[in-house]
């Protein structure tokens, strides 16, 4: 069975309370149960992940290959504009990346428009909300069946 690690960071376990105007009403455990059935439904394993911790993140992706997983989804959120360590472990790994927000980040704020990550992803989808999680699952599984 093929392994998707699904990454969520910082601030994301907030999401249902913060910036609703932006972000929506949907929390986080309710993505991840959508995520849940998606996998069920496409038959693949899921571990679901999420750290405020740029660390922790990196050394969660520099394992994947090595605990079996055969793609990554990640929501790196603010990360995504920041940090340089998170996208030198996904181009180390080399796994089929989809890079996911909730938001459409090239809509928002300049400094939210540029992403360090999407250079080294397979492809990103933005501004669907939830959907853009589920869209990205199935990207994740359509990339492993060829």
């Amino acid at each position: 069975m093929q392994k998707i690690l699904v990454i969520h960071g910082p601030n994301l376990a907030l999401l249902g309370e913060r910036e609703v105007n932006v972000y929506g009403k949907v929390t986080l455990s309710q993505i991840n149960k959508g995520l849940e059935k998606i996998a069920k439904e496409q038959k693949v394993a899921l571990k679901i992940f999420q750290s405020n911790h740029e660390g922790k993140i990196v050394d969660i992706i520099g394992k994947a290959k090595r605990d079996g997983f055969n793609a990554i989804l990640i929501n790196p959120a603010a990360y995504t504009h920041t940090s340089v360590a998170i996208r030198d472990a996904l181009a180390a790994i080399k796994l089929p990346t989809i890079e996911v927000h909730l938001s459409n980040i090239y809509s928002r704020e300049e400094f939210r428009q540029h992403s360090l990550i999407s250079a080294v992803a397979t492809g990103q989808i933005c501004g669907f909300g939830a959907e853009s999680y589920y869209l990205g699952l199935l990207a994740c599984c359509k990339i492993l069946k060829k």
